[in-house]
């Protein structure tokens, strides 16, 4: 039989502090919980929030990806060959395609704006998406290199589809458990932006590389990313631009997730209610850079960081309030659907758990294989389902591919 989710990261995380040859009472104590309230959580008897994670995770000097166990275990090459191929692309640089002379820029702009489109539209766009982007990126880094012998506009173009490109690539690479290469190009996506001088892109690339600082558990740099983006967007002289104001509210979710994986909530629920709400009432519902900035996405914050605080009930609240289907993007649906399956464990209402599963495999049930918490919720439902349900969590599991 499968081990709940609880158990097997109370286990993890009572190996790496008993590695480190730290007491329970040091590391409650740095991470800001009782001695016995650790106990529990290493006993799997309390779930620990998203942010406690971060906190123990920084107390331990370990990556939160360590206490999740996501370590490689669920993500390989075999699984999504595309990371593999991805790589490769990536370290060419272009150089074998550049000597073919100028390319049609926009065709590589219908081509990028295509992949997006694969990506946050279709339910199955891992599957679509990986025979895709190899040959995407051989091209754009072609094109780059080619456009500089070309006129500054050709250049700027280039570099603009160029970082177009690394935003989706670091999404994709990250969804695919290859936080190195997620990282790699988010910074290539700012150094693009900034060869291209276009403030909304470099705002967008910085958002971008906050969000792969907050999955690497590093919440304090994101932080800082995204605080002196905001400046320097403000410092442009084009803030005040629809497309600015929806970057610079995208950049104040960011830095709120960032406050509350730093141990202050009440600073993250205040840039929700004084930074992002008046940006998204301002730019309305849009997807600017793709980062589907606007009041319903914001609401959908409000609810995760309710749900990362530990205030289930709070956050239900919220998502109940929540309409989620006019929203352009199903992974940000699926996420949704993922946290809200969260909240529901965080009060041991397993019915409510299996719910909201089933309805994050129906927007991308490639995402429920990827997941790591779709796999850890479905493991600890394997453990207690009851007989009522139990065929469904099952076959659920059988799908996702933890039975085979």
């Amino acid at each position: 039989m499968t081990e709940s989710s609880e158990v097997r990261i109370g286990e993890r995380i009572r190996f790496y502090r008993q590695a480190k040859g730290k007491t329970q009472a040091v590391v409650s104590g740095l991470a800001g919980v009782t001695e016995d309230y650790l106990s529990q959580i290493e006993r799997g008897l309390k779930t620990p929030t998203i942010a406690l994670l971060h906190r123990i995770a920084k107390v331990l000097g370990v990556r939160i990806s360590d206490l999740l166990g996501e370590s490689g275990a669920v993500h390989s090459d075999t699984a999504v060959p595309a990371g593999k191929a991805v790589q490769h692309a990536l370290m060419t640089y272009g150089e074998a395609d550049a000597a073919a002379g100028p390319a049609d820029l926009g065709e590589l702009r219908a081509r990028v704006n295509s992949a997006w489109a694969v990506w946050q539209e279709r339910p199955r766009r891992f599957s679509e998406e990986s025979p895709i982007l190899p040959a995407l990126i051989a091209d754009v880094q072609a094109a780059q290199r080619a456009a500089a012998s070309s006129s500054a506009e050709s250049q700027r173009q280039a570099h603009q589809i160029a970082a177009d490109l690394y935003f989706l690539l670091r999404t994709f690479t990250k969804r695919i458990g290859r936080t190195d290469l997620s990282l790699l190009v988010a910074d290539r996506a700012v150094i693009a932006a900034q060869a291209a001088e276009d403030p909304v892109r470099i705002a967008a690339a910085k958002w971008n590389l906050g969000h792969i600082l907050l999955a690497q558990g590093d919440a304090e740099s994101a932080e800082e990313v995204a605080i002196h983006a905001i400046e320097d967007l403000e410092r442009t002289g084009t803030g005040d631009g629809p497309d600015a104001v929806a970057m610079t509210g995208a950049l104040w979710l960011v830095s709120a997730v960032a406050a509350v994986r730093n141990g202050d909530p009440w600073a993250g629920r205040d840039r929700v209610r004084k930074r992002a709400w008046p940006a998204a009432r301002a730019a309305g519902e849009g997807n600017v850079m793709w980062t589907v900035f606007g009041p319903v996405n914001v609401a959908l914050h409000a609810m995760s960081l309710e749900m990362e605080s530990g205030e289930a009930a709070e956050a239900l609240r919220l998502a109940d309030d929540i309409d989620v289907s006019a929203l352009p993007s199903l992974e940000r649906q699926t996420t949704f659907a993922l946290e809200v399956a969260r909240c529901y464990e965080q009060r041991r209402d397993d019915p409510g758990v299996l719910l909201h599963l089933l309805s994050a495999e129906a927007t991308g049930p490639e995402d429920m294989r990827y997941n790591n918490l779709a796999r850890e919720l479905v493991q600890g439902l394997l453990k207690r389902a009851r007989p009522t349900y139990a065929p469904q969590v099952r076959s659920l599991a059988e799908r996702i591919g933890l039975l085979t």
